[in-house]
């Protein structure tokens, strides 16, 4: 979906949601709730630049907004692969990003985030997964790696890879696999509105200092041994 069409959804007119490059960030009125809305746009890879603009977005409505929600519209292809940005500290930069969604969790705000259509990498890990929840559409491509690449890292065969994949999520891309992992809260369909405001008051409700995607894969079949790891050695 076109993030024109997914703020149409979502808002209405009733936005400022505009467009520089692949960075997207304004706000959106949904049912009443004020929403900071930031994120990016044509799989951008995620440089400094537009890591450091994502920031900037979320401090500026902690300091300014205090309280407001924030929601983050993911397309993305990855932290981006090029020497120029290595040398500027790229690690640094999406780490950056990352702290301050967590910071704005600790003020407040509640943060979620929306995989409209693809979302690979470091640039999803520094962003939705950071969120109190992240949640997707149905058409979204979420993945980490391309099998041949996890090839490569684990030097295990693509083949292999493949059987593996249909029985594990954890080898599969998908968005149905993110959902059966518990890192995809849930799909949104029907009514983008109502979707939001379930996610929102979901968040409010829930326990936001503990981490419930190991519950929720354990529930779903997706990752079924984490949930009871982490407790152990938590207990330990």
């Amino acid at each position: 979906m076109l993030w024109t069409d997914l703020t149409q959804a979502l808002f209405g007119t009733q936005h400022s949601v505009t467009q520089q490059g692949d960075f997207l960030s304004g706000e959106g009125q949904c049912n009443g709730r004020t929403w900071t809305v930031v994120g990016s746009t044509n799989h951008a890879p995620i440089g400094v630049e537009l890591a450091l603009a994502q920031a900037r977005v979320v401090l500026d409505t902690i300091r300014q907004k205090p309280g407001q929600p924030i929601l983050l519209l993911i397309d993305t292809q990855g932290q981006q692969l090029r020497h120029r940005d290595e040398v500027l500290g790229i690690n640094r930069a999406m780490a950056h990003l990352g702290c301050c969604i967590d910071f704005a969790r600790r003020q407040g705000h509640v943060v979620l985030g929306l995989v409209y259509d693809q979302a690979l990498s470091g640039g999803f890990i520094t962003s939705g997964l950071i969120a109190d929840a992240c949640h997707a559409l149905p058409e979204a491509e979420i993945r980490v790696m391309r099998i041949p690449a996890m090839s490569r890292v684990t030097k295990i065969s693509e083949d292999r890879l493949v059987e593996l994949s249909k029985d594990n999520p954890v080898f599969a891309p998908g968005v149905n696999n993110y959902v059966r992992m518990g890192g995809v809260q849930s799909l949104w369909t029907g009514d983008l509105k109502a979707c939001l405001d379930e996610a929102f008051q979901a968040a409010v409700n829930s326990n936001r200092q503990q981490d419930s995607r190991p519950l929720l894969g354990k529930e779903r079949g997706g990752r079924t041994k984490a949930h009871d790891i982490a407790h152990a050695v938590a207990g330990a």
